[in-house]
């Protein structure tokens, strides 16, 4: 990879700081002990973990218990969704979520279908926002799950998590998990309204932390079937020895990302207007998948009959890395689901590109990304149809 590489897929993953790599070493080079362990090095090891849980547990308003560590987004909503659904039995068997959720949550639930859940999905509008007034209509009184991302993975749709939670919440007893993996950090999310999500999953490597780090905290003690059995570690609910230094680079990442989240919000909308400028002068050759009211660090837009994998190739000879509408998805031929949720044109459904900021962008790689993306569409010009 090329020094004056410009990287433009954050949303896939960040580079970690600096910071939170030098945090990352000084643990892994002095702090190694078992924190179980009960000799000396041992309880250090053990300190350096619950300071790093009251950090994160401080930045979401809940109490340190309630913060449990894993190994990112997919295992953080798995086990919300099975360790609350498959406790939660004698309320009743009802579980909601949405149709455009990351595949973690949407595999969990459609496991949870064979077991004899009853799934049902809310749809989004064409500017992949669920409606308020179905979710009203779908709640019942033995909905004992509610799942819905926060900020969408693919065009950074904004969710009314909190407008939700009061709904869930006067409707029954359901837990209402958030996966806010593409929102904390950029939007405000913690348990400290009255009205809120339950529980939040938060993964590490999205906010430049490291990959194989996350979050999964709560707003209470909740009714629990632990996921991993074993030793008894994160407060028996994910047995396994705890990776000390993961835990206290993603508290470091986390603040970082908290403390800094104004300023980055800032500049990442006037890239979004500015790069959103340029492709609405491009005419009907290209479709903004995102919104104005959407997420400012993701915006997605595709290309009339032309395949995504293209305008990536063509963008990647110039040092500029995008991405396809999801990371997850983008090795797949067929559509995603999200995209297919939208119900866009088909001459615009295999075209979807997505690029996302993250700390490390500059204004000038986004004046050179502008420059390349003229080049690459006048280079391509001659396969789109008229």
């Amino acid at each position: 990879m090329e020094v004056n590489t410009i990287y433009l897929d954050n949303s896939a993953t960040t580079k970690p700081l600096k910071e939170v790599m030098q945090a990352f070493m000084v643990v892994n080079e002095q702090f190694y002990a078992n924190p179980a362990s009960i000799h000396a090095m041992g309880v250090e090891s053990n300190e350096l973990l619950m300071r790093a849980r009251e950090q994160v547990a401080d930045i979401l308003h809940t109490e340190a218990k309630n913060v449990l560590f894993t190994s990112g987004g997919t295992e953080s909503n798995n086990t919300a969704i099975f360790g609350l659904a498959r406790s939660n039995t004698h309320k009743g068997n009802h579980i909601l979520t949405t149709e455009i959720e990351h595949p973690s949550v949407l595999e969990s639930v459609k496991q949870l279908e064979q077991e004899g859940f009853d799934v049902e999905y809310l749809q989004a509008d064409k500017n992949g926002v669920v409606s308020l007034e179905e979710l009203r209509t779908k709640v019942r009184n033995d909905t004992i799950l509610v799942s819905m991302m926060h900020v969408n993975n693919e065009m950074g749709a904004i969710q009314p998590i909190f407008e939700a939670a009061k709904i869930i919440h006067e409707s029954s007893r359901a837990a209402f998990h958030v996966d806010a993996v593409q929102s904390f950090g950029k939007l405000p999310i913690s348990f400290n309204d009255d009205e809120g999500p339950d529980c939040i999953s938060i993964s590490g490597h999205k906010i430049h932390g490291f990959k194989g780090s996350g979050v999964l905290a709560f707003r209470k003690k909740m009714t629990w079937q632990p996921y991993a059995l074993g030793g008894g570690q994160e407060f028996g609910l994910r047995s396994g020895t705890v990776a000390v230094p993961q835990a206290v680079a993603l508290s470091k990442a986390a603040r970082i990302a908290v403390e800094t989240m104004n300023d980055r919000a800032k500049k990442y909308r006037q890239w979004y207007e500015e790069i959103c400028t340029q492709l609405r002068g491009y005419g009907d050759v290209v479709h903004i998948l995102s919104t104005p009211q959407g997420a400012a660090h993701i915006l997605s837009f595709s290309i009339r009959d032309l395949k995504g994998e293209v305008i990536i190739n063509a963008l990647q000879k110039r040092n500029v890395i995008v991405s396809t509408s999801s990371a997850c998805s983008s090795k797949q031929t067929k559509t995603s689901h999200v995209v297919e949720a939208l119900n866009i044109d088909e001459h615009f459904k295999k075209g979807v590109i997505r690029i996302s900021f993250g700390a490390h962008v500059t204004n000038e790689d986004i004046v050179k990304f502008k420059q390349v993306l003229d080049e690459v569409l006048m280079e391509l010009k001659g396969e789109f149809k008229s």
